[in-house]
């Protein structure tokens, strides 16, 4: 039987992730999928039509001015039925422009409604906050993601490499007499899997970097990784029932949720203002003309100025102002529930995460005291093989359960690390500076 042949990539791939020329690092990527992401800039562009609706709420308040014109040419036909008859023509123009002023002066609705627009903008800059957060979030998630599947890649092209070292002896010792076929089989079948699990290793990175692409716009040739044996903090303040009572108070979802109904409870207010009257300062500034006339054997030109008060009460519009405000009651009593769904699942996604957090360093440390008794494991079964106490399938196992546990282990400190963020965000004071110490434990 001939050797079974080696794949490259595997290889090229460790050499990539183990030696970088010019790896890109959490917050460069960060900063392209700012630059990039449809997401993020439709978030942008949310706020910026949010911010709009001050200076609309605010024209409610300010003065109307307007200007109208128009010119006529009048031809007219006249019979007379006197006796004698008379007949004859008229032809003129008429012409002239009006230019009004309108400033309310008692318009409870208006009012209302500029209180509204700045609660609106509340919630518009809360909801960008948001996506940020969730940016930095997806960033950091797909980035690890590509990690992970490049340390998949490569654990599996070691374990392909051992295996095949374990093969080549198995095939060694039975050529000379000292191990069965079935040890030869066992090898061979072991290496087969191996081969079938790098495919399927392989076609994942593929998958990863392209997510990674779509969010940043480019092809990353290489990424930084995390440092061998870094030490993952526990997260400050160590209480779980803290971070909950944080994130009722701060998460961006409970105040989106609290200026709906801050939004809701004003509305009530605007709605009723339809009983009430409304005031206006009215000015008006016009000039006609009529051209000359044959008839009237003259023209006539005329200008008016008037100012004054206009006042307009209400009396009744059909039951259509009492439907509407009862309308904003429920709405307000629906804003009200959906704030206190918003406290209560931001106080268990802060508790969710604060758990991830920190079963995620329990984890950790577990798999780290495992892949030492794996490595431990491991060498007890070659030696065992080597005098003959142990079978072939033995240091198979034990190879496998190595490589096994150390993909574990970088997984949960990638999971850890994705948790304290969504912890953060859980709470709502997640930045970029959070980003940027993660960032600074990787090599």
């Amino acid at each position: 039987m001939k050797n079974p042949p080696f794949s490259l990539l595997p290889l090229v791939l460790l050499a990539a992730t183990v030696f970088p020329a010019s790896a890109a690092d959490l917050m460069s990527v960060y900063r392209d999928a700012m630059a990039y992401d449809a997401q993020f800039a439709s978030a942008r562009a949310a706020l910026e039509a949010g911010r709009e609706k001050l200076p609309q709420g605010r024209a409610g308040l300010m003065p109307v001015i307007g200007l109208g014109g128009n010119t006529t040419l009048n031809d007219t036909e006249v019979k007379t039925r006197a006796r004698p008859s008379m007949e004859y023509d008229a032809r003129y123009n008429s012409n002239g422009w009006t230019a009004t002023l309108t400033q309310p002066l008692f318009r409870w609705q208006n009012w209302i409604g500029y209180k509204q627009s700045e609660l609106a903008v509340a919630v518009a800059e809360a909801q960008f906050a948001a996506a940020r957060q969730d940016l930095i979030v997806r960033v950091a998630q797909a980035y690890f993601d590509v990690l992970l599947a490049q340390e998949t890649v490569a654990t599996v092209a070691a374990q392909k490499t051992a295996v095949a070292e374990q093969l080549e002896s198995a095939k060694r010792n039975f050529e000379v007499g000292t191990a069965t076929i079935t040890d030869t089989h066992e090898a061979q079948a072991k290496y087969d899997l191996v081969g079938a699990t790098e495919i399927a290793a392989e076609n994942d990175l593929t998958v990863k970097r392209e997510t990674l692409r779509v969010l940043v716009g480019k092809e990353q040739d290489a990424l930084k990784r995390l440092r061998p044996g870094v030490e993952i903090g526990r997260p400050q303040p160590d209480d779980v029932a803290k971070w909950a009572d944080t994130a009722q108070a701060g998460s961006l979802a409970v105040a989106q949720a609290q200026g709906a109904l801050d939004i809701a409870r004003e509305e009530i207010s605007r709605q009723r203002g339809g009983h009430y009257p409304t005031l206006d300062l009215v000015a008006s500034h016009s000039r006609s003309g009529t051209g000359f006339s044959s008839t009237a054997a003259s023209g006539s030109d005329s200008r008016a100025t008037t100012i004054g008060l206009q006042l307009s009460v209400p009396i009744f519009a059909g039951g259509g102002v009492s439907s509407r405000e009862r309308e904003a009651v429920a709405l307000r009593d629906k804003a009200a529930a959906d704030l206190d769904s918003a406290r209560r699942q931001a106080a268990l996604g802060a508790r969710q995460a604060y758990l991830g957090v920190t079963s995620g360093l329990s984890q950790v440390r577990a798999y780290e005291a495992a892949v030492a008794s794996s490595q431990s494991a491991l060498d007890s079964n070659k030696l065992g093989y080597e005098v003959g106490v142990r079978i072939n399938i033995d240091v198979l196992n034990a190879q496998s359960q190595l490589y096994d546990t150390r993909q574990k282990l970088i997984k949960a400190r990638l999971d850890t690390l994705i948790a304290q963020l969504k912890l953060k965000s859980a709470a709502g004071n997640l930045t970029e500076d959070d980003l940027a110490a993660i960032n600074g434990l990787l090599e």
